[in-house]
């Protein structure tokens, strides 16, 4: 029987070239983190099932978790999200740390789940969480690194949107204002998380079974079309949620952010959010899923048996972010790490090493061919590599410390030192 060369369903085998364009990822989202001052942090692959059981949401729990038992009778999940494990970590040392604490990690994450477009099994995401504001600042502060990161891989503003809710005004609305019962809201609230997910005949069916009533399904409807806070109702308008959500968009608006909007649909599936709320979108319409987003989730941190702590947050991941590039065409033409191959001219392996060691102390990334194939199958390999240069060491080089480098790009060969050899690839490295 021979084995299958397929990875498991719904992951991603990694060729060189593919972790090459995620370092460029997670390079680009690192640096836009850090300059807005946070933190790497990480934590285990694996949890206790139980603080996915107590505040993420009934779909991720019953059916997207991978548990087992362990050896030592411990029921075990492997982290399908983030936000539990950096809740934990900060409530572990709620005492010691210094605030605002300002956080971000690149883990990867298992749902089961059946993979389609940008949804996968095990993905990577880069989550950004900031820990004890409870001011609007801090909301603020989150949508803009959203934004950030999408501008620094040369998004436009009219590439995306960034769609913004309260769940504090979802609950005023469906409770106070509709009048719903608990199990209404729970229905209506999960309902609406699917707007975007499925077609409106089928939304507007399963509305009209839950409410029951044709005024309240038509001012549901009106309202999830609308991008206008001023639609809401007069008696609404004045409450503080809808206040904030005002004096969000204006923070963001007088920063420089300009595809944030008000969408009433937006709610976000995990239970433990209770104030602002965002997801950004593609504007593409072929691509209508939400790509990444986020929000307040305040009592988090106090689930752990320690006072809660104000927390902002949210997470992107790579799957949906790698399509979003590709669409609007951001991706760079990333080039092979190897500077340089070496090609051996006769047995001067052992007396090229000091030649090598010389260039890899001065940053140039070197390999060498060892092979004993012909130069010309040398040279085809280099080619089929991608790799841009390749430098010949003979007895002669070795002796006038002159070496012949060629460009396989251009065919240009040219006779130089070590040092203008390391100056010119420099160079290269500077204009890529």
């Amino acid at each position: 029987m021979s084995l299958q060369t397929q990875p498991y369903k719904g992951t991603r085998d990694f060729y060189p070239q593919d972790k090459q364009l995620q370092k460029y990822m997670f390079g680009v989202l690192r640096k836009v983190a850090e300059s807005f001052g946070y933190l790497e942090y990480d934590a285990p692959i694996l949890e206790s099932l139980e603080i996915y059981q107590a505040k993420t949401g009934e779909e991720i729990v019953n059916q997207q978790l991978y548990t087992f038992q362990d050896k030592g009778g411990r029921q075990v999940a492997i982290r399908p999200e983030m936000t539990p494990s950096v809740s934990r970590m900060v409530a572990a040392k709620r005492q010691e740390l210094a605030y605002p604490l300002r956080w971000y990690s690149l883990p990867n994450l298992w749902r089961y789940e059946r993979p389609q477009a940008g949804r996968l099994r095990e993905h990577w995401q880069l989550n950004v969480d900031l820990f004890g504001v409870e001011s609007l600042a801090a909301d603020h502060e989150i949508i803009q690194i959203a934004d950030a990161i999408l501008q620094a891989f040369g998004a436009h503003s009219n590439n995306y949107v960034i769609r913004i809710n309260s769940r504090q005004l979802v609950d005023l609305y469906l409770k106070d204002y509709m009048k719903l019962s608990d199990q209404q809201v729970y229905q209506t609230t999960k309902l609406i998380d699917r707007w975007h997910k499925i077609e409106k005949a089928e939304f507007h069916q399963h509305a009209s079974e839950i409410l029951n009533d044709d005024k309240l399904y038509r001012e549901l409807i009106e309202l999830m079309e609308s991008k206008d806070l001023g639609t809401l109702p007069t008696e609404i308008r004045n409450h503080q949620s809808v206040k904030d959500l005002n004096e969000l968009m204006e923070l963001l608006a007088s920063s420089g952010v300009k595809s944030a909007v008000f969408d009433f649909s937006v709610i976000r599936g995990m239970d433990y959010y209770n104030g602002i709320v965002f997801e950004v979108f593609d504007s593409k319409p072929e691509n209508i899923r939400s790509m990444f987003g986020g929000g307040r989730y305040d009592g988090l941190v106090g689930l752990f048996g320690v006072e809660p702590i104000a927390t902002v947050g949210f997470g992107m991941g790579d799957v949906t972010l790698l399509r979003f590039l590709e669409a609007h065409k951001l991706l760079p033409k990333l080039e092979p790490e190897t500077d340089v191959v070496v090609i051996l001219i006769g047995e001067v392996y052992q007396k090229a090493q000091i030649v090598v060691k010389e260039l890899r102390g001065m940053a140039v990334n070197v390999a060498v061919d060892t092979s004993t194939r012909k130069l010309d199958s040398q040279i085809k390999n280099a080619v089929k590599s991608g790799i841009r240069y390749c430098l010949f060491i003979g007895d002669e080089e070795l002796e006038s410390q002159t070496f012949k480098l060629r460009d396989l790009q251009k065919g240009e060969e040219k006779s130089l030192s070590l040092e203008q050899i390391a100056s010119s690839l420099a160079v290269r490295h500077i204009q890529s």
